[in-house]
């Protein structure tokens, strides 16, 4: 048996390993169920949307958009990029779209909104086309060694055509959202998401003096 002096050290050392156990088991449970932008894929793979009607319809597409929200930010920008929700999108309603695309705005949306309008013009252009351009950066990335694509997007731009770009730095990012199809709102999430990082960093503000 232990002695009286070697018992607290024999607790504390039970204690210090049950806590290393639960450490473990908590960090294994956080893992499992953490969200990522393959699981996202693999529910929007087991459901065939064409085939929901009524509340389950709404229901499912409520689910996907709440998966999409609980990606971690690299892991969001992965499902978008290789647009792991786009059938399910080419199949609902413009109804259904804009629920969607609403539901899986950026967190500080109407923060940007209100921010980007400050800036003058130039700036605006400035910090779209910056944007753009680490968006095109992270797509190689995410591609690099990949299989080419087989459905035509090799050369597809990661979101907005230049015209676009050009028109929402003249009119301001809240009238063209405003104006814009749900079509075109979720091809701005992408930069949006951009711009919200940009904003947070400050980098979207340097200069703007």
């Amino acid at each position: 048996m232990p002695s009286q002096r070697q018992r607290p050290i024999l607790i504390g050392v039970a204690i210090l390993v049950v806590a290393w156990l639960a450490a473990i088991a908590g960090y294994t449970v956080a893992k499992n169920s953490r969200m990522t932008a393959d699981k996202v894929r693999s529910y929007a793979e087991s459901i065939d949307l064409s085939k929901l009607s009524g509340d389950a319809r709404l229901k499912a597409i409520r689910e996907l958009a709440g998966k999409l929200n609980g990606l971690s930010l690299e892991e969001r920008r992965k499902a978008r990029l290789e647009r792991v929700w786009q059938q399910w999108f080419e199949a609902m309603t413009e109804e259904e779209k804009g629920t969607f695309v609403e539901l899986t705005m950026p967190t500080g949306f109407k923060q940007l909104l209100s921010s980007f309008e400050q800036l003058p013009e130039e700036r605006r252009r400035r910090a779209i086309s910056d944007a753009m351009k680490r968006l095109k950066e992270t797509r190689e990335q995410t591609t690099e060694g990949d299989e080419p694509p087989s459905d035509g997007e090799t050369n597809r731009p990661p979101v907005l055509s230049e015209d676009l770009q050009q028109k929402m730095a003249k009119i301001g990012l809240r009238t063209f959202y405003s104006e814009s199809s749900a079509q075109t709102k979720a091809e701005m999430a992408p930069l949006l998401e951009e711009l919200q990082r940009t904003m947070e960093s400050g980098r979207m503000f340097r200069g703007n003096r």
